[in-house]
Parts: structure tokens; sequence; C-alpha cells
């Protein structure tokens, strides 16, 4: 009998979130009994908000990354090109390089106003935001520097996600500074930062689609088969299961 490891995984992955949330909470309450010194629980406490972020990068590296498209199916004759083509590029990589530059503003804006008690960044966002958005529209026309700018993305996620956390334990409310609520009002920081991931994934997978192998120098782009589109739904499911997670956690 063969193993299925792609099942496993499934069912390893619903049980990390049914499961783990309520115990972070059991080892949140043991910490509790003794907040003025460091204790062995105080210590797992802290080091369980990096599993649920690590796993998020990993599996969106190795999942929603280095996609592959079959473009030689005989069944996928019909073609995008011309105008339209050109102005799906345009709505995807503008909005793509926007939404990317603002995340990384968003961390280094939230690393600021944690540590200091003014930002001077929205002083010089305008001045340099164009720079950054014109570079990272550059590194996505380009295979290898796509590719680092998603690992720079799940970077940006994670220190964010840790920055959070950091702020819930030692109860620094972050609501007012965290410039991220200014876009999505949500009363949970995290939340915000998932959803933000979320449409990063769904508009990275749409450019992958567009600029696939020899899409953009033969300026055609093949319809998307059934199986292509299916990797939008493996990535809504998959952030629905981590807004699951820290719904439980909250």
């Amino acid at each position: 009998m063969s193993i299925n490891y792609r099942q496993i995984r499934l069912i390893l992955l619903i049980s990390f979130v049914l499961i783990f949330p309520f115990v972070q909470k059991q080892w949140f309450n043991l910490y509790l009994f003794n907040t003025n010194s460091l204790s062995f629980y105080s210590i797992l406490y802290y080091l369980s908000g990096i599993i649920c972020p690590f796993i998020i990068c990993v599996y969106s590296l190795n999942n929603f990354t280095y996609y592959q498209f079959n473009i030689n199916d005989f069944k996928n004759n019909r073609v995008i090109k011309g105008k339209t083509l050109l102005t799906l590029i345009l709505l995807t990589i503008i909005p793509l390089s926007i939404i990317i530059a603002n995340y990384l503003f968003i961390n280094l804006d939230l690393i600021i106003n944690l540590f200091e008690y003014q930002s001077f960044l929205p002083s010089i966002r305008i001045f340099i935001n164009n720079y950054i958005i014109f570079i990272i529209t550059i590194f996505l026309v380009f295979r290898q520097t796509k590719v680092l700018t998603k690992k720079l993305v799940l970077i940006n996620f994670f220190l964010i996600t840790l920055f959070i956390w950091y702020s819930q334990i030692n109860n620094i409310n972050i609501d007012n500074k965290f410039i991220l609520n200014n876009y999505l009002k949500l009363d949970n920081s995290n939340f915000s930062n998932i959803i933000f991931l979320f449409i990063i994934e769904i508009i990275y997978f749409l450019w992958s689609f567009l600029s696939n192998k020899n899409n953009l120098s033969d300026w055609t782009v093949h319809y998307p088969l059934k199986k292509d589109i299916f990797n939008v739904f493996k990535i809504i499911i998959f952030y629905l299961f981590v807004i699951f997670y820290y719904s439980i956690l909250e």
C-alpha cells in the first residue's frame, strides 16, 4: 500500500491548526503563575509565536512560489495577446509592486514605532516610495529576482508577525501606530498582516502565470487550465486555515 504524503501533510496541518492554539493558551496560563521571572512555560510560550509564521513562510515558499504551468497542453490553444495582454500585465505588475513596496514600508515603520517615540518615515515616504516601486517592478520581470522578491516578502511577513507577538506579550498597543490598520480596519493586527500577505500571494500567482517562461518575450499567453486555477483555491484554503488558527489563539 502506497503512502499519500500529501494527505499526511494535510492531516498534520489541520491537526496543528485545531490543537496548537489551545496548547499555547495552556502555556500562557502556566506562564501567568510566574510572570516576574523566566520559567520553562514562559520560554515555551515566547517561542511558540515563531512556529506558525515559520510554517506559513516555508509552506508558501515551497508551494506558492515556483509555479509550473503546462503551456504545451494540446487542449490549451486559446491565447491572450495584444492590448488585452498589455492591460492584464499592467493591472498585475503595477499593483503587485505597489503593495509589496508598501508592505516593506509597513515593517520598517512598525520597527521604528516600537523602539522610537515618533517615526520619521512619513516625511520621506513620498520621495522613496516611487523608487522602491520601480525597483520591485524590475525585479518582478526576471525570474530569479522575482523569486528573491517573494522571499523578501515572506521574511517581511515573518518579522511583522514577530513584532506583533512581541507587542502582545509586553502589552504594547500598536493599533494606533501600525499603519497596516490604515489599510484594513480590523481589530486583530495578525488578521491585517495575513490578509495583506494573502493579497500578495494571489497577485503573485497571476503574475507568475503571465510571465511564465517566454510569455513576455513572445507576447502571447495561453488561457489557464483548470488545474492552474486550482492553485488559487489552494491559496485561499491555506490562508483560511491560518486565519482560523489566529482566531482561536485570540
